[in-house]
């Protein structure tokens, strides 16, 4: 009798627990699309996130990439100043950091500004057509050294070379050499200044606001305060850059309309929402409740991984659906694989509940390796890959992991629960030529 009464429990709690899946699924699916605002007086919102076929009604939270917003890129090439010792790619850095808060600073938030090859720069500025954008991007930094009374006693071409360094104390800091001019004037500063305020603007925008701590007469010198390391660096190679800026030369420039964006997002999304239906349609035939099964895990992946890619802001490109697609293949690679073990334990004689767990078991090695070697792919291409590249490389890479998690955690769950909610005969399953030989085990 207690064992009766266990099996009515583990079938109404399994019941329950499908139902709260189907529920949450759902609730997620209709917030993903249309967004939800909370109280008070629906201040909170949370953004859409699940993409659609209209590309005007495309979610705000999904960020789009150049090829899909429309805009324009320019490549450029860096050339060290001539006659200039300093560090090629600190220069580099330096330079792509100007750019990018120059972009900022005017609205262009989206702007995207990474290294092209050894030398190159690559900026790509979605929803933008105007070439004036240009002269914001090349124009050389200009840095100001103000003295207490807000006068320009030295500019940023005296600098002969900036970095890292620690102070006295351990602390980061940041290190100075000017060159013979700019050290004459600036020992004649220093010395008239100490104890007051020495300001060093790049573009308008102030780096360093520092006290003379005492005169500096040889030209070399640091500058203290409460710095990170990364903040040392990167106020370096500004100034570095600021003195000694790459010389870079327009290579390349292209536009792509807003139209030919939005085209390409209405096909790409309607091609996946094709392409999964497709897929669940010959799950369902094929692998009959198991395959009713691995598509409500591919609608939660689906969930899932847009909600990720919102929450982490990816900028997606086309390439970067390619990986979100490539990514759909990949989960349903992994169901395919437990069910086909799965199939092979039933025609064994083994019950459902033994099927399962014998499935996983025997599938989770190629599962593994599948996806691992995938995932290092992925890795190589997001540190190695430029552009749309990286685009690719993130999608696929969060594609895949969240693969992992609905094949082996989602997919799991629900064969488990429809089995102990009663769905225990094996021809609910796949096709068992003598259904009386099953064994319990």
């Amino acid at each position: 009798m207690k064992s009766g009464n266990k099996r009515v429990g583990g079938k109404t709690g399994a019941i329950i627990a499908l139902c709260v899946l189907l529920v949450v699924t759902i609730v997620l699916g209709v917030i993903g699309v249309t967004g939800l605002s909370l109280p008070p007086r629906g201040l909170y919102k949370v953004l859409s996130w699940l993409p659609t076929t209209n590309s005007e009604n495309w979610p705000a939270s999904l960020p789009l990439g150049l090829d899909l917003r429309g805009g324009m890129y320019v490549e450029y090439s860096g050339k060290a100043p001539e006659g200039s010792d300093a560090n090629f790619d600190s220069l580099m850095e330096g330079t792509m950091s100007i750019i990018r808060s120059r972009l900022s600073d005017k609205g262009f938030n989206e702007a995207n500004v990474q290294k092209l090859g050894t030398d190159g720069i690559r900026v790509e500025i979605p929803g933008v057509q105007d070439d004036s954008v240009l002269d914001l991007i090349g124009a050389a930094a200009k840095m100001r050294f103000l003295d207490p009374d807000g006068n320009e006693f030295m500019s940023g071409d005296m600098v002969q070379s900036a970095g890292y360094t620690l102070d006295e104390n351990g602390s980061p800091a940041i290190g100075f050499k000017l060159t013979n001019e700019g050290a004459k004037i600036f020992s004649d500063m220093t010395s008239a200044n100490i104890g007051k305020r020495l300001v060093i603007e790049l573009d308008g925008v102030t780096l360093i606001d520092a006290t003379v701590q005492h005169a500096i007469t040889d030209g070399s010198g640091i500058i203290t305060g409460r710095f990170s390391d990364e903040e040392a660096v990167n106020i370096a190679a500004k100034i570095q850059s600021g003195a000694l800026p790459l010389e870079l030369t327009q290579q390349k420039v292209d536009k792509v309309s807003a139209t030919l964006g939005q085209d390409a997002v209405s096909s790409s999304v309607k091609a996946a929402m094709i392409g999964i239906l497709l897929i669940m349609l010959l799950m369902i035939f094929r692998y009959r409740l198991n395959g009713l099964i691995a598509s409500w895990a591919l609608t939660i992946y689906t969930i899932l991984l847009f909600m990720l890619i919102a929450l982490f802001g990816i900028q997606l490109t086309l390439p970067g659906l390619a990986g979100v697609v490539l990514g759909i293949g990949m989960a349903v690679d992994a169901n395919v694989i437990i069910f086909e073990r799965f199939n092979e334990e039933v025609r064994k004689g083994r019950s459902v509940k033994a099927a399962v767990r014998a499935g996983f078991k025997n599938a989770m090695s190629a599962i593994l390796d599948a996806n691992v070697t995938t995932l290092i792919a992925a890795i190589v291409l997001l540190f190695f890959g430029t552009g749309s590249i990286q685009g690719f490389a993130k999608t696929l890479l969060l594609g895949v992991i969240v693969s992992m998690f609905t094949a082996i955690m989602v997919t799991r769950f629900l064969m488990n629960r429809f089995e102990r909610a009663g769905a225990t005969k094996t021809s609910l399953y796949t096709k068992v030529i003598n259904e009386e030989t099953e064994v319990e085990e």
